[in-house]
């Protein structure tokens, strides 16, 4: 979120719970990207707040309240408010259990992949309408082609950039693996360790494709205790995703600090990975 935009975000969650009866004399800033994710006391609700342009918010709600009712393993809303999307001062406020860390914080490959497949069971019962993942791909595709909005993007590296989104979209397509509801971006900073076990947090990416696509964002170790895994097409999802990831840093809007230096390194690494699996990369 825009450092200038911040002490208005706060004040929208503050003044959000407020309203609804709980005590909110203090923020907490724990985490700021392109939403802003807040603990507020001394009431102990966890706040997240997003631009209202840039939010998809009754979807995640929506997601977050059924996949609960299931029991899956995902952070639940706030239970002293009803569930849903609050609007203030151009914000939008959603609000969310606060679950302390729990120590040790460290995630065994087997926990991870044991959550992400009760996960995936329960994504399985559901049926809502949502992008599939090569929507997101289409969106990495077209910021790649707009030299106004990645003007720092390098000739070589933006040709790079486009031929392997373009060729992993097909060559994925092309395999015509079973396809379900998914969370789309499950990395280690979207997992809560809390005394209840492993929590998923942030739904807002969901999407429909392969479970490889998902264990695509998980450390490499966790692909190798879920079962059942094309290990091809998560070599081929791995590295799609590693492009997607690349191509967000070279947007000129991109808040990450250091991602310049992230996408440089990125990229070397695509380069890498193509060396050393060819052909079989390609589909």
């Amino acid at each position: 979120m825009q450092a200038s935009e911040i002490p208005r975000a706060v004040a929208a969650a503050m003044s959000t719970a407020s309203s609804l009866g709980l005590t909110a004399d203090d923020a907490i800033v724990l985490h700021d990207s392109n939403k802003l994710t807040l603990r507020l006391l001394p009431c102990d609700v966890l706040a997240r707040v997003a631009p209202v342009a840039h939010q998809v918010a009754e979807l995640e709600i929506e997601l977050a309240r059924r996949l609960a009712e299931s029991g899956s393993p995902v952070a639940v809303l706030e239970p002293r408010v009803e569930p849903r999307v609050h609007e203030r001062d151009g914000f939008v406020v959603t609000l969310w259990n606060y679950y302390e860390p729990a120590t040790p914080r460290e995630v065994s490959p087997a926990d991870y992949a044991h959550a992400l497949e009760r996960l995936h069971a329960g994504m399985r019962k559901l049926d809502v309408p949502t992008p599939h993942f090569t929507d997101r791909v289409e969106q990495a595709q077209q910021l790649v082609a707009s030299r106004d909005r990645t003007p720092a993007l390098a000739d070589a590296d933006r040709e790079l950039l486009g031929d392997t989104l373009r060729n992993l979209r097909r060559a994925i397509g092309e395999r015509g693996g079973a396809e379900q509801l998914l969370h789309g971006e499950p990395h280690p900073g979207n997992v809560l360790t809390t005394k209840n076990g492993l929590l998923f947090i942030d739904l807002e990416t969901c999407c429909r494709g392969p479970v490889e696509f998902d264990l695509a964002h998980a450390p490499e170790e966790v692909g190798e205790h879920y079962p059942g895994v094309d290990q091809g097409l998560l070599r081929q999802c791995r590295i799609l995703v590693l492009a997607m990831i690349t191509t967000w840093r070279w947007d000129r809007g991109d808040q990450l600090p250091n991602g310049h230096r992230l996408g440089t390194e990125w990229l070397s690494q695509i380069r890498a990975a193509l060396d050393r699996d060819g052909p079989d990369t390609h589909g």
